[in-house]
Parts: structure tokens; C-alpha cells; sequence
């Protein structure tokens, strides 16, 4: 019977009541099916409260924190808060979804029940499925926007590391030459074989499976061979040029079969391929030592980086073999050897992968036991040193190769040994003066570019400051131009202006002039109109005189 579930959202904690707690209890298959439906999920859960986190950051830090199980002050106090007051007698059953945080929470408060059963799993399901609208007070999509920001952070967090310091390149590299190793020693027989039918006698004189193959294919046909090659030969077998010249000798009187053209283009693309595989393995073994000397750097300086490499293979990563104490490191590689010893109560293996070490092939057989016992104590220490330590040094792995070359000598001679404590004070203060001087280099160099930086600022300021000038004096131009054409341009429109008015002028006295034209023509007609009348007038006068004349006449 839940009374109260603890529910972590994107955003922040909820606390949500179980209404009706003994009747949910015996509804599992009822509250499995309304997960899904809000309407009969509802009836169920009702919330309490609701506590925000502050910010991203303080986000991040609480899902960190339950993820591991672990119950911070943020989640405490809201707790404390929240949570009904417990009487003497009573207890409250809270339904948490992950059972080491409801471990940490039942320890902090008493009276507190936690429960992480299947239909408190079932709550917290429907709970996450309906977040967004059973916290009334988130705007919609705020938590989809919460949940994919803290997302983000949480992975950033969890794959955050060291790029440099990736021991898995390194398992990788030593399994990688491991193979090779293997691949070039099975091909180099196979390229001696094949090639040893046409040309017997050359094994003779060259031992390297490096220098046979490119011998192979240098010389090809062996009947090809002339004394022109000798700088060619002498130059692949280490430029030797004795054994150039017998190889020459021996190509001209071998007892080899000849062979045809088709079988050695074969046997030349196959010498061609172990040749390469060879170079491969080179370029492998350099970045090997380079990933070495950067991840266990003092691991490396003790013990090599070959065999060095071979036990963080081993052991899975240098943080697992940091894990390890000596007597396991010593014995690394030499498991099946142990468990044998051990079925059969026969003697332990003394020593695993650091046999190869050139420690132990420089004691004595009665003292290879106990030097690889020291041997595995000092790579205890560096595998340690190199796992936790911030700033990558050798210095630790200096003082233990010598403290193993002292246990060496002591063993031969009985000269006196350094303390291990001493050792490492040397180390430590070697570290510190190296830092102290690496920090006022790295200081000179900071004030240095700050320097340049602050040169570089000046002279963007005042490059900003002639840029600036200059853009005012193009503006002061450009607006001269400008108010230059515009007043040409007025003057211009004046001038069109003028002569327009001037043509209305000459136009209107045009008019005026037509009009006393028309005036003048007018008074002529009207003066011509009244003398036309005045002589009709007359005429008839004269005809009127002539016609009474002639009445006159008759009548006398």
C-alpha cells in the first residue's frame, strides 16, 4: 500500500498523493491498463507538491546524484517539507523508482517506508506518461524542452574524458601488433618457401624477413642480375656491400629452377604485401609508444612500452590495473600456470607478463623471483601514479626504474639501497620545481600574448579609428557630391524654368501683337465698311438728284 510517490521530473521533484491507497494496491492490472488514459489514470494519483530545481546546472547535479542512488540536500529539504507529519506509532509507505535512493531516504527519515514494488513502478510510468498535464503549472512544452537540454547535459557528463588519455587505443594497438606479428612471421615463411624454389642460396645471406622480401622483390629473375645492381642490394641489406656482391655471385651459378613469369609477378605481389605489412607494424609501434608515453608515461619509463601495454591489455584498463595490487600484477599473464598450481598443490608461477621484462633477464635465476616480486611492487605504484595523477610526468617512473637497477646491483654486490620514501621526496620535488618553472614559463608566455593581444586590440582600435575617418570624410563626399547635383540640378530646373517663362512672355506678346493685328484689320474694315456707305450714300444722293434732274427735265 503506497501512500506517497516521489516522481523526478526534467524540471523538478513532484510528490503525489495515492488517493485511496489500499484499493490502488489491489488494482495492479487495473492501473496497468489506465496508464495510458488520463480520465481513469487521474482517479488514482493527485499531486501534492511540486519543487522546481533552480537552475541547469543544479539540474544536472540531482539526476547525478540519483542515478548513483544518492539522496542530495536539494531533495532532503523538499522531503521535509512535503511530506505528512509522522506520529509516534505511524509510518508512510513512498513509492521511489530506484531502490538504492529508497535505501539512502528509509536510513535519513524514520518512519519513512520506501517502496520500489511493481505497482509503484506502474504509478511512476502513468506519471511520466501524463507529466506535462498533470503539472498544471508547466507551460505546454516546457518539459519536452527541460528533458532534451538535461539530455544533453547528462550524456556531456557521463562521456566527458580525456581524449588523450584513452587506454582503449592502446589495447587495441598491442592486440593489433600482437596479430601482425603473427601474420608477417606465417607469410615470411611462406615468401622464403616459394621464392627458396627459385633462388635457394639467398636465405643464406639475409636473416630479416624485412630485407628477403624486398630482396625478392629487387631481384625478381634471378638470371637478371648484373654488377650494375650492387648499390641497389648493398643498399636494402644495410649497405653491406660484401654480402651485396656475394648475392650477386650466387644469383649467377644458383641451382634454383627457373620460373615462369606469371608464378614470380605472384610472388612478387605477395613479398609486395608482407613489405607493407612490415611498414604497417613500424608506423603501429611508434604510435604505440606515443599513446605509452602520454597515458602511463611512468609506467613506460619502468618498464617498457611493449610490456607496459601488455598488462593494461590484460588487466582490461590502467584504471583496473591501478586496482590491482603487486602480487596480482606480478603473476599477470600466467593464469592458466596458477590455476593449474593451485588444482594440483603444485608451486605458484613466480612471474607473468614482466618476465619479459629486461630485469629479470639480467638476474640471476635464483634471484628472478624476488626481482619480480619488486618489479610488479614498483609497477603497482606507477600504474597508480599514472591513473590518478593530473599532470603527466616521468619523474616517479625515473626514480622507480632506479630503485629496481639498485635492487639489481644489491643483489649482485650488496650495495646499499635507497628508501622508497626518499625516492619519491626526490621525485615530488623534481615534479614541483619542474611545475613552479613550467608556471612562470606558461606565465611569461600568457603575459607575453597578452602583450600581443592588447597590441593587436590597439591596433584594431585605431584601424576601426581610420576606417571611421574615412567613412565620415566618403559620407562628407558623398553628401557634397550630392548636394552639389541637387543644386545643379535646382539650378538647372531654374534655368528650364526661366525659359519656360520667358517663351510664355514671348507667346503672350505674340498674342497681344496678333490681337492689335486683328484690331488694326478690324478698324481698316470698319473705316473701309463706312466710307464704302458714305460713297453709297452719296451715289444715291446723286442718283436721287439725277432721277429729280430728269423729272425736272420732263416736266419742262
Amino acid at each position: 500500500m503506497v501512500d506517497q510517490i516521489l516522481a523526478e521530473f526534467a524540471t523538478g521533484y513532484a510528490l503525489f498523493e495515492v488517493v485511496q491507497a489500499e484499493a490502488v494496491g489491489a488494482k495492479l492490472r487495473e492501473v496497468q491498463e489506465a496508464s495510458q488514459d488520463l480520465s481513469r489514470f487521474g482517479r488514482f494519483v493527485k499531486l501534492s507538491s511540486f519543487f522546481p530545481y533552480r537552475d541547469a546546472a543544479s539540474a544536472l547535479q540531482n539526476v547525478k546524484d540519483i542515478s548513483e542512488g544518492l539522496m542530495n540536500e536539494h531533495l532532503r529539504s523538499f522531503l521535509e517539507m512535503n511530506l505528512p507529519k509522522i506520529g509516534k506509532k505511524g509510518r508512510i509507505v513512498l513509492g521511489v523508482s530506484d531502490k538504492n535512493l529508497a535505501a539512502d531516504i528509509s536510513a535519513k527519515f524514520k518512519g519513512v517506508q520506501c517502496d520500489t514494488s511493481e505497482i509503484t513502478q506502474d504509478l511512476l510510468r502513468g506519471i511520466r506518461f501524463h507529466g506535462q498535464k498533470l503539472l498544471k503549472q508547466l507551460q505546454p512544452g516546457d518539459l519536452e524542452k527541460a528533458q532534451l537540454g538535461l539530455g544533453h547535459s547528462y550524456s556531456r557528463a557521463k562521456v566527458k574524458f580525456n581524449v588523450n588519455k584513452v587506454d582503449n587505443n592502446i589495447i587495441n594497438a598491442i592486440a593489433m601488433m600482437d596479430q601482425l606479428d603473427k601474420g608477417i612471421n606465417t607469410f615470411s615463411m611462406r615468401i622464403r618457401e616459394w621464392y627458396g624454389w627459385h633462388m635457394p642460396e639467398l636465405v643464406k645471406f639475409v636473416n630479416e624477413n624485412y630485407q628477403y622480401a624486398k630482396l625478392a622483390i629487387y631481384i625478381g629473375n634471378k638470371n637478371s642480375l648484373s654488377q650494375d645492381n650492387l648499390q641497389d642490394i648493398a643498399a636494402i641489406v644495410n649497405n653491406d656491400p660484401v654480402t651485396a656482391q656475394n648475392i650477386i655471385n650466387t644469383a649467377r651459378i644458383s641451382m634454383g629452377q627457373d620460373i615462369s613469369t606469371v608464378d614470380m609477378e605472384n610472388i612478387v605481389v605477395f613479398a609486395q604485401k608482407v613489405v607493407d605489412l612490415v611498414d604497417y607494424r613500424k608506423k603501429l609501434y611508434t604510435y604505440l609508444v606515443n599513446k605509452m608515453n602520454i597515458v602511463a608515461p611512468n609506467l613506460t619509463k619502468l618498464i617498457g612500452e611493449v610490456i607496459g601495454a601488455r598488462l593494461i591489455s590484460h588487466a582490461g584498463s590502467l584504471t583496473n590495473l591501478s586496482k590491482y595490487p603487486a602480487s596480482t600484477v606480478q603473476i599477470l599473464g600466467a593464469e592458466k600456470a596458477l590455476f593449474r598450481a593451485l588444482k594440483t598443490r603444485g608451486n605458484t608461477p613466480k612471474y607473468g607478463i614482466i618476465y619479459h621484462s629486461s630485469f629479470i633477464g639480467r638476474a640471476e635465476q635464483r634471484n628472478k623471483g624476488r626481482i619480480s616480486r619488486f618489479l610488479a611492487n614498483k609497477c603497482a605504484i606507477a600504474s597508480r601514479i599514472d591513473n590518478f595523477t593530473e599532470i603527466p610526468t616521468t619523474r616517479f617512473g625515473e626514480a622507480l626504474k632506479k630503485q629496481v637497477e639498485e635492487r639489481l646491483s644489491f643483489y649482485e654486490s650488496g650495495t646499499a639501497l635507497t628508501k622508497n620514501s626518499i625516492a619519491m621526496k626526490q621525485a615530488i620535488n623534481l615534479v614541483l620545481s619542474e611545475n613552479i618553472s613550467q608556471n612562470m614559463f606558461e606565465k611569461d608566455k600568457k603575459n607575453e600574448e597578452k602583450s600581443k593581444d592588447k597590441k593587436k586590440e590597439k591596433d584594431k582600435m585605431e584601424e576601426k579609428k581610420r576606417d571611421k575617418d574615412k567613412d565620415k570624410k566618403d559620407k562628407k563626399e558623398k553628401k557634397d557630391k550630392k548636394e552639389k547635383k541637387e543644386k545643379e540640378k535646382k539650378e538647372k530646373k531654374e534655368k528650364e524654368r526661366e525659359k519656360e517663362k520667358e517663351k510664355e512672355r514671348e507667346k503672350e506678346k505674340e498674342k497681344e501683337r496678333e490681337k492689335e493685328k486683328e484690331k488694326e484689320r478690324e478698324r481698316k474694315e470698319k473705316k473701309k465698311q463706312k466710307k464704302d456707305k458714305e460713297n453709297k450714300e452719296k451715289r444715291s444722293r446723286e442718283d436721287d438728284e439725277e432721277i429729280k434732274l430728269s423729272k425736272k427735265k420732263k416736266k419742262i
